[in-house]
């Protein structure tokens, strides 16, 4: 956190400084196609790096992208699935995630690791002497594992010191992977801020526009009679005409002056929930578009904005003409531009912004409590980037706060206080979910005697729910009591209703084995290969449990 702090009073575009440019490989033996550029808007944060697409193929070779050591392997469900870190001599890490296995020594590092802590997700530190690697190395290989959605490689550098993660294309990228398209403006939004009125509208409006024969943009005249800002919805075509990636930098100019710009060169991992704040939060919500907002209305500490000058808002004056110039890069330096022109016009509004108001008026730099019916929601200090009225309500055991149209920036704790009527076997089944239209949704729910508590980055509603139902065990790929031969893994596929899967352990003649765990097939698969099956008869063991601990035993036998 004190490296975030140190580059937000940094001037923007600070990017300057010499990277290498001819130390570092591709990390794939195939022409470079993206499918996921860097700074990329996702949920939640920003992507951290390049994703390539392998020909919709798993098991291509990875190759370490320059010298160096393995100095940290992380084998998850979610996130990077299996990943691999490789830190380099001079100064940076390369990162290669979604992998579908390691290589030779690397992958008997990893199992022999998996093996010792009996579990399919570790995470391992390592010394310069343990895995050293060599420029060109096989490291391992393509996969579609962790939150991937689809196979392909994310591939992301960061600077090894301070964990700040770059750009890849700085590091000479930029000549192996072509890219001779222009972004592309899919929409323009105007804001009028306080009262002011923008074509006849105090809500945000949709601004018309049209393509020039020069290839820029020219909107319709906006009309407003106070302070307005804009923002755009954009995007960049880069190796393919198929993926939509995001755009490199923006550059605002109001009357050939500069007057807010971003560019996503590098930004640290605690800023990433930030792009709730960056993006129009709550038409995304509506309207699943991703308007990058070209100004900001309070400070908050997100790099690729700091150091702009002005907050991008405008005054449109009486009497004054002004002409708002966008500039959309990507990162070969295709641009194209938006011009909007700006008069001052004193309307009245037809569209006008009615505020809910209720009782409970959030203030987003200060804490907040609020309790109802043994009920208490406890929001901390700048938890929210702006004020607002939340709907605050507990009925019919219900907990009603607000909705999921407001971003929340920290974990927020909401309590159900000395629950009455449940019966000790109740209270050790019982959680917190949230309430979607009937459906019940699992959040990790920390108990004391008969208080419940959670902590969420989500509002909406919130009741007490129980389960006692044990998960399920089903689609076993072979034939109890039958003779294996040529298959080379067994398989199941294990679900739970509603509190989600906790753990999973498998035992081969009372040993345990390793079982990876996919959680978008639902499939837990051994590998006969790790040699500890043995001729002649196999029992076969499988333990499941839930988050509310219900469990499920499997047993079955096959021949070898």
């Amino acid at each position: 956190m004190r490296f975030v702090l140190a580059i937000l009073f940094a001037p923007l575009f600070i990017f300057s400084q010499d990277f290498p440019q001819d130390y570092f490989q591709s990390p794939l033996d195939i022409p470079l196609d993206l499918s996921g550029s860097f700074g990329e808007l996702r949920s939640n944060h920003f992507h951290s790096g390049l994703d390539f697409k392998t020909k919709g193929v798993e098991g291509l070779p990875v190759y370490a992208a320059g010298d160096g050591y393995i100095s940290r392997i992380k084998i998850s469900t979610f996130g990077y699935g299996k990943a691999i870190y490789i830190t380099h001599p001079n100064g940076y890490t390369s990162v290669y995630g979604h992998l579908q296995k390691a290589n030779g020594a690397i992958e008997s590092f990893i199992k022999a690791r998996q093996y010792k802590e009996q579990s399919y997700e570790v995470e391992m530190y390592l010394y310069p002497t343990e895995l050293p690697v060599k420029k060109g190395d096989i490291i391992a290989f393509t996969g579609n594992t962790g939150g991937s959605g689809g196979p392909h490689l994310h591939f992301e550098f960061r600077n090894t010191k301070s964990e700040e993660i770059l750009n890849p294309m700085h590091f000479g990228f930029k000549k192996i992977i072509n890219d001779d398209r222009k972004p592309v403006i899919q929409g323009v939004v105007a804001y009028p801020l306080d009262s002011t009125v923008v074509n006849t509208s105090q809500k945000p409006i949709n601004i018309s526009f049209s393509k020039q024969a020069d290839g820029s943009y020219l909107s319709t005249k906006v009309r407003a009679n106070g302070k307005v800002a804009f923002g755009i919805n954009a995007y960049d075509f880069c190796t393919n005409a198929y993926n939509k990636n995001g755009l490199y930098k923006v550059k605002a100019y109001l009357n050939g002056v500069l007057y807010y710009q971003y560019g996503f060169d590098g930004f640290a991992f605690d800023e990433s929930r930030y792009i709730n704040n960056f993006i129009d939060y709550e038409r995304f919500h509506l309207m699943g578009q991703r308007v990058q907002k070209l100004f900001q209305l309070s400070d908050y500490p997100l790099s690729i904005v700091a150091g702009n000058k002005k907050d991008g808002t405008i005054k449109v004056q009486p009497a004054t003409n002004y002409t708002y110039r966008v500039e959309v890069y990507d990162f070969h330096g295709n641009k194209v531009d938006l011009v909007i022109p700006i008069e001052f016009y004193n309307t009245q509004a037809t569209v006008k912004n009615t505020i809910q108001k209720t009782p409970y008026y959030v203030k987003a730099k200060n804490e907040s409590i609020f309790e109802k019916n043994n009920v208490s929601v406890q929001i901390p200090e700048n938890a929210f980037y702006s004020n607002f009225y939340l709907n605050f309500d507990v009925s019919n055991d219900i907990l009603t706060l607000h909705d999921d149209s407001v971003p929340v920036h920290k974990n927020i704790t909401i309590t159900f206080n000395n629950v009455q009527g449940l019966t000790e076997e109740q209270l050790a089944k019982t959680y917190i979910a949230t309430l979607d239209g009937y459906k019940l949704e699992y959040n990790k729910t920390y108990r004391k005697g008969n208080t419940f508590s959670l902590k969420t980055k989500s509002l909406g509603k919130f009741k007490l729910a129980q389960d006692s139902t044990p998960p399920r065990i089903y689609n076993v790929n072979f034939v109890e009591g039958k003779t294996i031969k040529e298959q080379k893994t067994i398989s199941v596929s294990i679900t739970d209703l509603h509190s989600d899967i906790d753990s999973y352990n498998a035992y081969l003649n009372g040993k345990w084995i390793l079982m990876e765990y996919d959680y978008k097939t639902k499939k837990l698969v051994h590998n006969l290969d790790d040699n500890i099956c043995v001729q002649g008869r196999n029992d076969l063991k499988i333990v499941v449990t839930d988050n509310l601990q219900n469990s499920t035993t499997f047993e079955s036998y096959f021949f070898r």
